[in-house]
């Protein structure tokens, strides 16, 4: 019964227009004050304890690097490295733009600013190259998605706030996943510029695709600072993240100098605004999480599916279920924060190992950024590209159909995500 009125609340006040964040906070104080007991102090001192962890901190981190290799003329020189390894193949710019999303990804830990650093430099050139405007838009709003799936993710760094995971595990999980991924998305990208005989680049030579990888090696080897930095045990992924803005100043200001010292603080500012709304989100998840717990909701749920035989596979299935019906009104970290403290509990004891469970939720946000209403990559597209919301996600089903069965692929297939951690002894 509390749990039916906790989420008809939550509901009421998501229908009203509310931000998530805010009907979150809401909804815990109106059920504390309304239907519990619960002392205030105890609320204060979980919502103190809740949000004073380490790992955290990782988040404005990540964010603050992303924001610098956005403006600091990464990008470009990824996109160059990328057309110059594939561009000779059908579609090249187009397999170009899933490669170059798949290296940013790599580097940055979000999907939207992938979208922002890739597309504005890419779209306006495959429009140029006589590639459709829809075709591009495609490509770059779902291959853009691999900025939460491949490492370091924000994402990943808020499930494992949310459940207490290793976010250096989740980290080597989403490495495998990631890389096929990208290649579903190059294939379809290849085949449905084969189909319509779209341009394609003349062929680089070697001395021209070394020159595009001397370049743009100052960026790329920031995926080895980061994963093999944590991998090497030199350092834990939080202090891999502020090491990753650090880098990413050094060269966007010092190496590449696209970024003079004058643009800094704005690129400061707007980071923390960032910063400043994800960790409102978590505070205020934290203490819907509090409230689950304390009304045994979670366990009471594993209890009634236990008893009712339904077993991994059925679960599984209803997880995918609830999170992409979950993604037409909500954006990830809202999602993540929701559902990661109701479901972990169920996952463990159904024998679902958590890291699993962690890459299955995170390839269930990839796929909701892409579609509407409230795909985020939806949305950033189309600033790019002045395409309607509507135009977008037709654009976009080819590529959304490959990820759902993906999705599939990952959901009944744990060893795809948890062979690696596994042969690296992070398990």
């Amino acid at each position: 019964m509390n749990a039916l009125i906790i989420f008809v609340i939550l509901a009421t006040l998501m229908l009203t227009g509310m931000p998530v964040s805010i009907s979150l906070g809401l909804t815990v104080l109106t059920f504390l004050f309304g239907f519990t007991d619960v002392p205030l102090e105890s609320v204060a001192l979980k919502l103190f304890t809740g949000i004073e962890k380490f790992e955290i901190m990782a988040i404005p981190f990540f964010i603050l690097a992303g924001n610098f290799l956005t403006h600091g003329g990464v990008a470009r020189r990824m996109i160059n490295f990328a057309t110059a390894m594939v561009g000779h193949w059908y579609g090249g710019l187009g397999l170009g733009g899933v490669v170059a999303c798949a290296l940013f990804a790599a580097v940055s830990g979000s999907s939207p600013a992938t979208v922002v650093a890739i597309g504005s430099i890419l779209l306006p050139a495959m429009v140029k190259a006589g590639f459709p405007k829809r075709f591009g838009a495609g490509v770059i709003t779902t291959s853009g998605a691999l900025g939460i799936l491949i490492p370091p993710s924000i994402v990943m760094v808020m499930y494992a706030v949310a459940t207490n995971t290793s976010v250096g595990a989740l980290f080597m999980a989403g490495v495998v996943p990631g890389l096929v991924l990208a290649m579903v998305l190059g294939l379809v990208t290849w085949w449905r510029a084969r189909k319509n005989n779209y341009p394609r680049l003349p062929k680089a030579s070697w001395a021209q695709r070394w020159d595009a990888f001397r370049k743009s090696a100052w960026g790329l080897f920031l995926i080895i600072v980061v994963m093999g930095g944590i991998y090497a045990g030199i350092f834990t992924p939080t202090e891999a993240a502020a090491m990753s803005a650090v880098y990413a100043f050094f060269v966007a200001v010092f190496i590449y100098k696209d970024m003079g010292l004058k643009d800094v603080p704005k690129v400061l500012l707007n980071s923390a605004n960032m910063s400043a709304m994800l960790l409102y989100i978590i505070t205020n998840a934290v203490l819907f999480s509090f409230i689950m717990t304390n009304e045994n909701i979670p366990q009471a749920m594993a209890d009634w599916m236990l008893g009712h035989g339904l077993g991994p596979i059925t679960f599984l299935l209803a997880v995918n279920v609830i999170l992409l019906m979950a993604g037409n009104f909500m954006e990830p970290s809202s999602i993540m924060l929701i559902f990661a403290p109701i479901l972990f509990p169920i996952a463990m004891q159904l024998g679902i190992d958590p890291i699993h469970l962690g890459i299955l939720m995170v390839v269930n946000m990839e796929v909701g950024m892409c579609h509407p209403p409230v795909g985020l990559n939806l949305y950033v597209a189309s600033g790019i590209t002045k395409m309607g919301i509507t135009e977008l996600t037709v654009a976009v089903w080819p590529w959304l159909l490959a990820m759902l069965g993906f999705l599939v692929l990952v959901t009944y297939w744990p060893g795809l995500s948890l062979w690696l951690p596994r042969t690296l002894g992070m398990m």
